[in-house]
């Protein structure tokens, strides 16, 4: 009689799994147990892994991290890689990223120091991090305007108030949208001296929390509503973008910028203000945006790089491999 007569085949593979790796019983054994192959058993354990009954989950030594870290800092000029281990979840995957630069910050932020606050869900999520925070006497301050998305606080305003809650430290809120329809419309609201005075505030900071995007027709940007899929493919696909800073400084997988007719429609740090800050550390947790990396390294607005394991081994990957780059 097969055995899968008598048993439902998820309920064998979590036995077989369970003998193999928390038992330790060889395949051999296995196979002699339930009277199959040991091909069969090897096709098994195969299928319970891509199945999701079993999860491998590489631990990285600390040695490991210097090296990736080392790595990135001989191919990209940075002064540090942040580097997370790697975790199937993408909720969890961010908040193991923030957790390395909420302690990053608790350990390097000096009284009197200023730090830009970008927008988005990485950048939020340093912000959520539970932890014990040293009081600091510094200042956070919004480097883009306010924008809004029902469900999830991504909104640079609230991320600042709750960054300067967390150290005892002062925020500044900039009192405009983060995007505006037109270029015309941008530069009309830069004419505001309230909102021009933030701005140059934030452009003379120590330190600044930005966000890698990529380029997708399903990208956080479109999400929001602030540009449409037809200008992302057409970006992509014409102009060679391969991501954004902050969430609207485009660039090509050089690092090069590009101007696209995207441009001119965000009000926050320019590419060239970030450059001039001191410290500029950039978040990219997902696994979707190693080439986004690649290129925000190579464009040198990049201090301090924070991202996952899996993503710091492909971009260096990418690097070493000279992938071919756009004239």
């Amino acid at each position: 009689m097969d055995i899968f007569e008598d048993k439902q085949e998820s309920e064998l593979l979590t036995e077989i799994a369970v003998a193999y790796y928390e038992y330790e019983q060889t395949q051999e054994e296995i196979a002699q147990r339930f009277g199959i192959s040991r091909i069969k058993v090897g096709r098994l354990l195969k299928k319970a892994r891509a199945e999701g009954i079993v999860e491998i989950n590489v631990k990285y030594h600390p040695v490991f991290s210097s090296r990736i870290e080392q790595q990135f800092v001989n191919n990209f000029g940075i002064k540090r890689a942040l580097i997370a281990l790697d975790h199937q979840d993408e909720d969890e995957q961010r908040r193991q990223v923030a957790a390395l630069v909420s302690n990053y910050l608790s350990s390097t932020l000096k009284n009197g120091m200023t730090i830009a606050v970008g927008q988005g869900r990485n950048v939020a999520a340093i912000a959520s991090h539970v932890g014990v925070f040293p009081e600091k006497q510094c200042k956070f301050i919004c480097g883009i305007g306010g924008t809004q998305r029902v469900g999830e606080i991504i909104d640079a305003d609230h991320i600042s108030r709750s960054l300067a809650r967390k150290f005892s430290a002062s925020s500044e809120t900039l009192y405009a949208p983060a995007y505006v329809e037109n270029r015309e419309l941008k530069r009309a609201f830069m004419q505001n001296r309230v909102i021009k005075d933030t701005i140059e505030r934030a452009s003379k900071a120590d330190i600044a929390l930005v966000g890698i995007g990529d380029m997708n027709e399903n990208c956080y940007m479109v999400q929001l509503g602030w540009f449409t899929p037809q200008e992302v493919t057409y970006a992509t696909l014409n102009q060679g973008v391969v991501g954004d800073i902050a969430g609207y400084g485009f660039f090509d997988i050089n690092g090069n910028p590009v101007d696209t007719n995207m441009n001119d429609r965000v009000i926050g740090l320019s590419i060239d203000e970030l450059r001039n800050i001191p410290c500029v550390i950039a978040i990219a947790s997902e696994n979707t945006k190693a080439t986004a990396i690649l290129g925000a390294l190579r464009s040198g607005v990049i201090d301090i790089i924070a991202t996952s394991a899996s993503n710091a081994r492909t971009v260096l990957s990418l690097q070493q491999s000279k992938m071919p780059t756009t004239k």
